[in-house]
C-alpha cells in the first residue's frame, strides 16, 4: 500500500477515502467496511433526486455514517440537469436505440463532486460501490483519473478481501444486520435500484432471468399506462440553444420555467401518463449483456420534442454532421469518457449546431405515448408559400428538370453498363 501511495502522490499515512454513498445497500456496507479496514472516511451523498425525505436521512443516512470522519449532503440537481442532462437534450443522445442513459450520464456528475471533496479533505482515495461487473465502475474512474491524476481508487467489488467475504446480496443483508446498519431495501424486493432526476433503473434480482416479466410493484415514476387517466393532457414546451426554457400545460393552465421545477414537472405529468417505461436487454461496454427497466419519463418528452423543433429550425447537413457526432457522444456517455477530450470536443460541435433551435412544440401525452400535435419559431426554415401546392412561390417547377437529370447521370452510365438483362435489376 506504501508504494501506491506514493506512486499517486497520496499523503504518508493518508487513510482518507471519500466514499461515493448512496445510503443503500451496497454503499452502506462498503462505509462500515471500510472503517474496519482502517480508513477514515468521508461520506459524500450526492442529492440529485426529487428529494431527500427528513425521514430517509433520519432513520438511514445518520444512523450509518455516524462512524465517518465527515459527511457531505450535496445538492447537485440543477447542474445535474443543466450541464449533463440538457447536453443529452441537445444531441437526442440514445444507447442501442432505446436507452436514454440515465445512469451513465449521472456518474460523471457525481465523480467530479467527489474528486471536487477529495481536493479539500486531502484525501488520497475515492471509493464507490459498483460492481466488478458492470458500466459505472468505468464511469467513475476514467472521471476521477480524468480530473485527479494522482488518485488511488478502492473499488470493494474487486477486491477478493471484499468479494470473497460478501458472494451476494444475501451476504450483505447479514452483514447489515450485525452491524445495525438500517436499510431502505429488503430481501422481499431485491433488485438493484439507481433512482435520480432523470430516471430510476432496475437490475438484478428476479430481472436478471431476461424473459421473465418485471414485477407489477416495481415502478416508482410512472403509472401504468393501462391505469393512466383518460383524458389527455396537452404541453408546449419552449426551446431555446436546443434546450427547454418553459413548459407550459394548456389542460390544466400551469407553467413551469425553473430549471430544476420545469424537469420535475414534466416527471410529473410525464409519469402520470405512463410516459418513459422501457424493459430492454442491452451491451454493456465491458463485454456482457444485461438487462435493464428503465422509467425516464421527461427524457423521453423532450427527446421527442427536441427532435421535432429540430425538424424545422436546424439545416440538413448540419442535422447530418451532428447526428454523427451524436453517436459518438451516445458512445462517449455510455462508455464513461464524459471528462475525455474527444468528448469535450463533440459537445462543443453539437451545442454549436444548436443555437437556432428555437421555438415551441405543443404535444399530447396518453397513455404511455407522446404525440405531437404542432411547432412554431421565429428561427424557422420552412417557409409555408414555398412548399405550398397552391402556390408557385419563388420556386421554377422546370428546374426540376435539370436537377433531375444531373443526379441521374451516373445510374444511367451504369444502367449503360450492366445493360437491360443483368439478374441484379430484378427482386
Amino acid at each position: 500500500m506504501d508504494a501506491k501511495r506514493a506512486k499517486t502522490g497520496a499523503d504518508e499515512g493518508n487513510k482518507t477515502v471519500v466514499l461515493a454513498y448512496s445510503g443503500g445497500l451496497d454503499t452502506s456496507c462498503i462505509l462500515v467496511w471500510l472503517i474496519e479496514q482502517g480508513y477514515d472516511v468521508v461520506a459524500y451523498l450526492a442529492v440529485y433526486i426529487e428529494d431527500l425525505k427528513e425521514e430517509f436521512i433520519r432513520d438511514f443516512i445518520y444512523p450509518t455514517v455516524q462512524a465517518a470522519k465527515a459527511v457531505y449532503i450535496e445538492d447537485l440537481k440543477e447542474e445535474f440537469i443543466r450541464d449533463f442532462i440538457y447536453p443529452t437534450v441537445q444531441a437526442n443522445a440514445i444507447y442501442e436505440d432505446r436507452y436514454l442513459m440515465g445512469t451513465a450520464i449521472a456518474r460523471p456528475c457525481i465523480a467530479r463532486r467527489q474528486i471536487e471533496i477529495a481536493k479539500k479533505e486531502n484525501a488520497g482515495f475515492v471509493s464507490h460501490g459498483a460492481t466488478g461487473k458492470g458500466n459505472d465502475q468505468i464511469r467513475f474512474e476514467l472521471t476521477y483519473y480524468a480530473l485527479q491524476p494522482s488518485i488511488t481508487v478502492i473499488a470493494p467489488w474487486r477486491d477478493p478481501a471484499f468479494y470473497k467475504r460478501f458472494a451476494g446480496r444475501k451476504d450483505l443483508f447479514e452483514y447489515a444486520k450485525q452491524h445495525g446498519i438500517p436499510l431502505p431495501v429488503t430481501p422481499k424486493s431485491p433488485w438493484s435500484m439507481d433512482a435520480n432526476l432523470m430516471h430510476i433503473s432496475y437490475e438484478s434480482g428476479v430481472l436478471e432471468n431476461p424473459s421473465a416479466h418485471a414485477p407489477p410493484g416495481i415502478f416508482n415514476m410512472t403509472t401504468d399506462p393501462e391505469k393512466a387517466p383518460q383524458e389527455p393532457t396537452t404541453l408546449a414546451i419552449e426551446f431555446k440553444h436546443g434546450v427547454p426554457v418553459k413548459v407550459t400545460n394548456k389542460t390544466e393552465g400551469v407553467t413551469k420555467d425553473g430549471i430544476v421545477e420545469m424537469y420535475l414537472y414534466l416527471n410529473e405529468v410525464a409519469g402520470k401518463h405512463g410516459v418513459g417505461r422501457i424493459d430492454i436487454v442491452e451491451n454493456r461496454f465491458i463485454g456482457m449483456k444485461s438487462r435493464g427497466v428503465y422509467e425516464t419519463p421527461a427524457g423521453q418528452v423532450l427527446r421527442e420534442a427536441h427532435i421535432d423543433i429540430e425538424a424545422l429550425t436546424i439545416d440538413r447537413e448540419v442535422r447530418k454532421i451532428r447526428d454523427m457526432l451524436s453517436s459518438k457522444m451516445t458512445e462517449q456517455v455510455y462508455h464513461g469518457f464524459w471528462w475525455s477530450p474527444e468528448a469535450l470536443y463533440v459537445r462543443k460541435a453539437i451545442a454549436q449546431s444548436q443555437e437556432d433551435v428555437e421555438g415551441v412544440v405543443e404535444l399530447k401525452l396518453y397513455r404511455g405515448n407522446v404525440y405531437i400535435l404542432g411547432r412554431s419559431s421565429p428561427k424557422s426554415l420552412y417557409d409555408e408559400e414555398l412548399v405550398s401546392m397552391d402556390v408557385e412561390g419563388e420556386y421554377d417547377p422546370k428546374t426540376a428538370e435539370g436537377f433531375i437529370k444531373v443526379n441521374a447521370l451516373r445510374l444511367r452510365e451504369y444502367g449503360r453498363l450492366r445493360g437491360p438483362a443483368d439478374e441484379s435489376t430484378k427482386q
